[in-house]
């Protein structure tokens, strides 16, 4: 990786974010996959690390929390004990969404227990300036760490829906299931109803989905190792938050939210490095 010059390095990291595999972004740029997968892992890194930084005393006010399931390696259901792949299975990656300025102030990948879930919701409180309206949908876990993070100190309400049964577990059907009724919860403070709603963060994950070819569905387009995984991920919230401006707001989410003055291009992701 240290061979190719920052103008090679930004095709590679052009061709990733727009959703690309690491095999098609070999045929488009000429550079080796050992290369690519080097440089994805060490810029994931400097993207994590930075964003641990900057994404700190954030104003948002209205937060929208979900989780999308991948896998890596194999699905659960047909794992096996390999010494050269520790981690394979189910993964799932919890995100929280700022209604407001679409960004993301927070991502984690891991399981969907209820350690995580404490885990992932401490560690949004403590970046936030102010007393926020939060949203999270029925998952039980997620319902029991919101107080374990927050205290009352956070108008929290939950979106339970009700979806209509079609015989397939979710990761194998070829369409999402239908939605046939919602009810909204207030479980702490006092939250707006009109605001109780999972909509926009739903939304980001078929944005993940579209951007990062491993979180495409029905193909062998999935990671097959944690670390590349993790690594596109960052890449890819980076991305969106400081480089891709945001369709409705004309500008990049981390500038709607103050944490950037400026729309950021890929070299500049390079510079991380």
């Amino acid at each position: 990786m240290n061979k190719l010059d920052p103008k090679k390095q930004a095709q590679v990291v052009a061709a990733l974010v727009e959703g690309n595999s690491i095999r098609a972004t070999v045929r488009m740029t000429g550079v080796a996959k050992n290369t690519i997968a080097k440089l994805l892992i060490e810029l994931g890194a400097a993207c994590s690390e930075y964003m641990d930084k900057t994404m700190r005393d954030l104003p948002c006010k209205t937060i929208q929390v979900d989780e999308i399931w991948s896998f890596v390696g194999a699905k659960q259901k047909n794992v096996r004990v390999r010494e050269d792949m520790p981690v394979m299975g189910d993964v799932w990656t919890w995100v929280a969404l700022d209604a407001d300025t679409k960004l993301v102030p927070v991502f984690m990948v891991s399981d969907r227990g209820d350690f995580a879930a404490t885990r992932f919701m401490l560690d949004l409180a403590d970046r936030l300036k102010e007393r926020i309206q939060l949203t999270t949908d029925g998952h039980p876990n997620s319902i029991r760490a919101v107080p374990k993070a927050f205290g009352q100190q956070i108008d929290y309400g939950v979106l339970m829906k009700k979806y209509a049964s079609d015989g397939a577990r979710a990761e194998r059907r070829y369409s999402p299931a239908v939605c046939i009724g919602c009810k909204k919860e207030s479980r702490i403070g006092d939250p707006d109803p009109r605001n109780i709603s999972t909509s926009f963060v739903e939304r980001q994950n078929l944005t993940m989905r579209m951007q990062m070819r491993r979180f495409t569905r029905l193909t062998n387009a999935f990671s097959k190792k944690i670390e590349n995984h993790v690594a596109a991920i960052a890449i890819h919230y980076m991305h969106y938050n400081f480089c891709r401006i945001h369709q409705t707001l004309r500008v990049t989410p981390a500038m709607a939210a103050g944490v950037s003055q400026h729309v950021w291009d890929v070299q500049e992701l390079i510079a991380l490095l």
